[in-house]
């Protein structure tokens, strides 16, 4: 039998156009995460639709619409339509969704403290305290970063509860050595609700024991934390951000990177390649801003992880979007280097101290 030969296809100009589109649908298929790939809550702004923010509105998706930029982050959109006008300019469109997502999460925690009490934060943290000391034999750790130690001590009592509305709560908490009761720390917690719950953000030494003759008085830490600098409980608006203030939007930063860094803040030195991973000392004061262009600027003090003598001066610039502050630039100022065996910072780069002015 002859084998049969067909004839030439030549296929039309419409199931060319049908074949590319398949194949265009297919790629983009490959490179953007599908519905069932996509958590809302993992994506920026919570899920909430980027488009929607940049015009002032807050609008909740299911992220079925979304797109990756090119730093890998994941935005959604309520549709389509709201999409395709974000992307004709996703740099402006983002920087305004970015300011009022800023400014509804600083209202949105000053009217979530309103579910809660002093009382419910004096409960809330003596519980974590107690479910921690069970756990470690009736002892309470806590990292004193100034000290370059872990104190070991147990709890007394809450000595009173502090209330910065839009910030959080502060409770002043009573501690005694667990060796030499007479030891005594007031150690500060910042809470502050998140999803309906109370949350512990940070913990700081507010004052520590320091032996007189033959008693220990408690002292306080300087620079104290930035919750004691306000005057009144209440602080309220004001036309221009204090001092106080812009500590607590870089404190905010700090507690966020080391929450998702086992405690530890991370920055990679450029001089060295290096990725340091130190713990959070505190933050210098006064605070200034940039006569230039406005920004806020902050030294910062950390110590390098698992030692008592690397100590790192690190600046942070920061910008005010819509009442939020956000962290710009963060650059190494003075890193410790070793001379007739001792560490000393010795400066990367100097600025004019005239380019500034102090924030009262």
């Amino acid at each position: 039998m002859q084998p049969r030969i067909l004839p030439d296809f030549e296929p039309s100009s419409t199931l060319l156009k049908i074949t590319r589109a398949m194949l265009v649908f297919c790629a983009l298929a490959m490179s953007s995460p599908t519905f069932a790939d996509v958590d809302a809550s993992k994506a920026e702004f919570g899920g909430t639709c980027a488009m929607g923010l940049a015009e002032g509105k807050s609008i909740r998706t299911d992220c079925s619409v979304n797109w990756t930029a090119p730093d890998g982050k994941l935005y959604c959109f309520g549709n389509e339509d709201s999409k395709a006008v974000f992307l004709k300019d996703p740099d402006g469109y983002l920087a305004k969704a970015q300011e009022t997502y800023a400014a509804a999460d600083t209202m949105k925690t000053g009217s979530d403290m309103g579910a809660f009490t002093a009382t419910d934060v004096q409960t809330f943290i003596e519980a974590e305290i107690k479910a921690a000391q069970d756990k470690n034999n009736g002892v309470f750790e806590v990292a004193d970063a100034m000290a370059g130690q872990t104190l070991a001590v147990k709890f007394d009592k809450v000595d009173f509860v502090r209330t910065l509305h839009g910030y959080g709560f502060f409770p002043d908490v009573l501690f005694r050595d667990k060796d030499t009761p007479d030891k005594t720390y007031l150690i500060d917690f910042w809470v502050r609700p998140e999803g309906g719950k109370l949350k512990i953000v940070d913990t700081r030494v507010y004052k520590a024991p320091r032996k007189e003759g033959d008693k220990w008085i408690m002292i306080t830490r300087l620079p104290k934390p930035w919750w004691w600098i306000p005057a009144s409980e209440h602080p309220g608006e004001s036309e221009t951000k204090r001092g106080w203030e812009i500590m607590s939007g870089l404190h905010e930063h700090i507690a966020a990177e080391r929450a998702k860094n086992g405690g530890l803040y991370i920055i990679k030195d450029d001089k060295t390649g290096e990725e340091i991973k130190m713990d959070f000392v505190g933050i210098h004061q006064p605070v200034r801003r940039l006569k230039e262009d406005g920004r806020f600027f902050a030294c910062t003090d950390f110590r390098r992880a698992g030692s008592k003598e690397e100590y790192y001066d690190i600046d942070f610039w920061m910008d005010e979007k819509n009442g939020k502050i956000t962290v710009g630039s963060v650059r190494l100022h003075k890193a410790p280097e070793l001379a007739d065996g001792n560490f000393i910072q010795m400066p990367r780069y100097q600025f004019d101290p005239k380019s500034f002015d102090v924030v009262p």
